[in-house]
């Protein structure tokens, strides 16, 4: 079963969906890829005010865009994805509030963990663009290799409206 909420934040509705007692999902209204890997389930889904993992995830949300740094690790988190994905994502959760990597530097990481050559920032960025738990697994705070804003599954005006929100620079 998969127990959704609503959420209205600053930068529009979120829907935050619970799987097994973790958190699965933060989408935003209109996002590119909304639901993910559980858009097939849609059957299973139920609204559920009183879970647990919902609210721990709204208080995460409120105490962020409250201007707080609320740690990542306060969640339960487990997004669906393949071991590419999560590799990634766990690179993602590492950026610090306020700073930003580009695609090429996570794709560098990867291949010196995998002990490659190199690896493709496309790889990354389609890693990146598929993340189904946004904001929570900072993929706002990743950039093109100028630092420009590129791409988003939210949109761009939403990535840049989230890096000001924690004081990242913006102007590049």
């Amino acid at each position: 079963m998969l127990y959704m909420m609503r959420y209205e934040s600053p930068v529009g509705p979120l829907l935050l969906a619970e799987k097994d007692g973790a958190l699965a999902g933060v989408w935003m209204e209109g996002q590119k890829y909304y639901l993910g890997a559980l858009r097939t389930r849609r059957g299973e889904m139920r609204e559920n005010a009183g879970s647990r993992i919902l609210n721990e995830t709204k208080d995460w949300l409120d105490s962020y865009f409250r201007g707080e740094r609320p740690a990542i690790e306060e969640l339960v988190l487990r997004p669906e994805g393949s071991e590419f994905q999560k590799e990634v994502w766990k690179i993602l959760c590492r950026i610090p509030y306020g700073r930003t990597k580009t695609y090429g530097e996570i794709a560098r990481e990867i291949a010196a963990g995998r002990r490659l050559e190199s690896m493709s920032a496309q790889a990354v960025g389609g890693a990146v663009g598929h993340n189904p738990i946004s904001i929570i697994i900072p993929c706002h705070r990743v950039v093109g290799a100028n630092g420009s804003l590129t791409g988003y599954a939210g949109g761009v005006e939403k990535k840049r409206k989230l890096l000001a929100w924690e004081g990242a620079d913006v102007e590049k």
